[in-house]
């Protein structure tokens, strides 16, 4: 059977995507393949693991393009020349707007550290998650995958996965322990799914 090709998109350290390319290597992803990553930012350590991982990366980014109509038919041109199957917003910190999540329709994929609905939508990305969980005093948070659409974090939940908030927590420790105990996990389990057809548009 032939695989499925995923690309993942990211902004930064590219935590999530080393995850994905362990779980590629364990056998925990098993269908399909990582054959591209996007940063949108040459700054990305992402693309530093892409590249020790022999996956070709590549960096597009906004402020390259004059407008957001021609950001977003350069994202689409790549992913369709790629033929990808399946698009992982992996800490990928720009808007992903209506022509991709229309032409990509659940097969987007995105990973939220925190349990939707609770801290997330517009403005809620990276600590600003851990710090608004714990000025709230949650006792548990999480992190959620869903399916891209076009409202933030407005997609399909597909996994959910509960961490609890420890006495001392700064948002720091509160994002490794959310990262370690259940991105990481998740993500990769999420990603899968959709390769085998358990999840997606023809499931």
């Amino acid at each position: 059977m032939e695989k499925k090709r995923i690309a993942v998109l990211v902004s930064g350290g590219g935590t999530n995507l080393q995850a994905l390319l362990d779980a590629q290597k364990s056998g925990i992803i098993s269908h399909g393949e990582i054959v591209l990553v996007i940063a949108s930012n040459s700054k990305a350590y992402a693309l530093e693991r892409a590249k020790q991982n022999g996956v070709e990366a590549m960096v597009i980014g906004r402020k390259r393009y004059a407008s957001d109509e021609a950001f977003e038919q350069a994202m689409l041109d790549t992913l369709e020349s790629h033929r990808i199957d399946l698009v992982v917003l992996a800490g990928y910190l720009s808007y992903v707007g209506n022509r991709l999540t229309q032409a990509y329709e659940k097969r987007i994929l995105n990973i939220h550290p925190s349990l939707i609905p609770s801290f997330c939508g517009k403005g809620f990305y990276g600590l600003k998650v851990h710090e608004a969980a714990l000025s709230y005093g949650v006792k548990v948070t999480g992190a959620t995958v869903h399916f891209v659409n076009e409202i933030f974090d407005g997609g399909q939940i597909v996994l959910q996965k509960a961490v609890e908030v420890l006495p001392g927590d700064t948002p720091e420790l509160l994002q490794r322990r959310v990262m370690e105990q259940a991105e990481w996990k998740i993500l990769p389990q999420a990603v899968e799914m959709f390769c085998a057809g358990e999840i997606g548009p023809n499931a």
